[in-house]
């Protein structure tokens, strides 16, 4: 006789007469047959017995790139908390977190919230071994960080980065981290979502998961069944039944930023200069653009490189570069991936007539927790373009527009500076934003490209010094030391 696994549903069924009957009593078990199978007697549902496969060769060969993380640092305290403990008197904590490998030189891709504020990092391998580790670089705002080993291992084993692009929910996905302190824990799920907005921040576009990711998981992988990452979990959301579910910053952002992270340690985002609007169906049913998405432009910043383009309000953007806006928050995602000083192509309808507008992109400076936390090392054979010479000194300068000649007075020439960078050069010197260049190194500005051409001219022998003029033509001179 064939041997068979039988499943059993068992259910419970109240009986409900009138006059209230007994519950009827439990039928016996079914009896075992002589070679240990189950008389499964008539009616019975069975299946024959499987094997389940099994992922252990695959987290055998991916796990060891996985890191645990110690971090000593002082916590961040709500404003005003500071005086309550005197100078220096905040206790240091120790925290933990998960992170992996992506370079045989001892790059560790982690959380921002992990690392920041740390004083000492302590790196722990999966086979055991212990290395200080160095913070290399971090972006507050996609949650991101990279740390460096001391005196790393030939032997060091490392993750392949993956492509989240190619993901379709319902693909399998494993995270591996430390929840809780219990290292190299595993956990299985699919995707359940791609570009998942939790507002926390203007380059929010999460991976969700039902993969259990709990604290101490933060930093670490999220694997596909090929065993590449394709996303770096960072977020749990809870619900009143205590079930979780995980979110992970995709591997597509991940590869994007982590030149610039290691580079100088931080991230330079590029800005159009623009504020807008998402172009929701009732507002495109009211401008005849029925079945378009897109960001409406509804404002300008001062000194907007999109405006001098020529950009205007009510213009709807479209396509960057070819790419399909969705939004407005898509669109300063895409926007947030370029680097200042790149020219983009942006399709804008006008009215309902498609028009192509060419925009040099600024620097974003409106962001806490990002910038570069070192010198970008000299690249010679990619010089830095003129408009990108006045970031070096932490300023950034745009074109006079109407509304500040009317409010300062100036007709027809100088520059405009836009935002300038705490700590920077430019700040040092008494720079801010509003103030008009007119003079660099004596030389009269007539527009923000000449200005950007003198000033490096003028770095040759600095100082440099600028003449300024603010509301009321009042007059100042500054000297900036590159």
């Amino acid at each position: 006789m064939r041997r068979w696994t039988l499943l059993v549903l068992v259910f419970a069924v109240a009986a409900c007469k009138r006059g209230g009957s007994p519950a009827p009593e439990p039928q016996a078990m079914l009896p075992l047959l002589e070679d240990g199978g189950v008389d499964l007697g008539k009616g019975a549902i069975s299946v024959p017995e499987i094997a389940l496969p099994t992922l252990a060769p695959l987290v055998e060969r991916i796990s060891p790139s996985v890191v645990s993380l110690s971090v000593l640092g002082t916590p961040r305290l709500p404003p005003g908390h500071e005086r309550f403990l005197g100078s220096g008197r905040i206790p240091k904590q120790e925290r933990g977190g998960s992170g992996f490998i992506v370079d045989r030189s001892g790059l560790v891709v982690t959380n921002n919230h992990v690392v920041e504020g740390a004083s000492a990092i302590s790196v722990r391998l999966a086979d055991g071994r212990r290395f200080d580790g160095d913070l290399m670089g971090r972006d507050a705002p996609t949650d991101l960080a990279l740390v460096r080993l001391r005196s790393p291992p030939a032997d060091l084993p490392v993750a392949r980065l993956g492509d989240s692009d190619r993901l379709h929910v319902g693909d399998w996905l494993l995270a591996i981290g430390n929840p809780f302190g219990l290292e190299t824990s595993v956990s299985l799920g699919i995707l359940s979502a791609t570009a998942r907005d939790l507002g926390s921040g203007p380059y929010d576009e999460f991976l969700q998961t039902d993969a259990a990711i709990n604290p101490g998981n933060s930093g670490g992988p999220l694997f596909d069944l090929s065993g590449s990452v394709v996303g770096v979990n960072t977020a749990i959301v809870n619900n009143q039944s205590g079930s979780r579910i995980g979110f992970a910053i995709p591997s597509s952002l991940v590869r994007a930023l982590l030149p610039q992270l290691e580079r100088t340690g931080g991230v330079v985002r590029g800005a159009l200069g623009v504020y807008t609007q998402d172009l929701t169906p009732d507002l495109a049913r009211a401008l005849g653009l029925e079945g378009h998405h897109g960001a409406v432009v509804n404002g300008f910043v001062p000194g907007s490189s999109a405006r001098a383009a020529g950009l205007a309000e009510g213009d709807v953007i479209v396509s960057l570069d070819g790419r399909p806006i969705e939004s407005g928050r898509g669109l300063t995602r895409l926007v947030g991936l370029r680097r200042p000083g790149e020219a983009v192509r942006l399709g804008v309808l006008r009215g309902r007539q498609p028009v192509s507008v060419s925009v040099r992109l600024r620097q974003r400076t409106d962001l806490e927790g990002t910038g570069p936390l070192r010198p970008a090392p000299p690249d010679e054979k990619h010089p830095a373009p003129d408009d990108m010479v006045p970031m070096r000194l932490g300023v950034e300068i745009g074109e006079v527009t109407p509304e500040v000649e009317e409010a300062i007075g100036v007709r027809g020439s100088g520059a405009l500076v836009v935002s300038v960078e705490p700590g920077s050069p430019a700040e040092r010197a008494g720079l801010q934003p509003g103030l008009v260049i007119v003079e660099v190194a004596g030389q009269a500005v007539h527009s923000a490209k000449e200005a950007s051409e003198l000033i490096r001219a003028a770095r040759a022998q600095p100082p440099i010094v600028f003449k300024l003029v603010g509301p009321g033509r009042v007059s100042a001179v500054a000297t900036v030391q590159p």
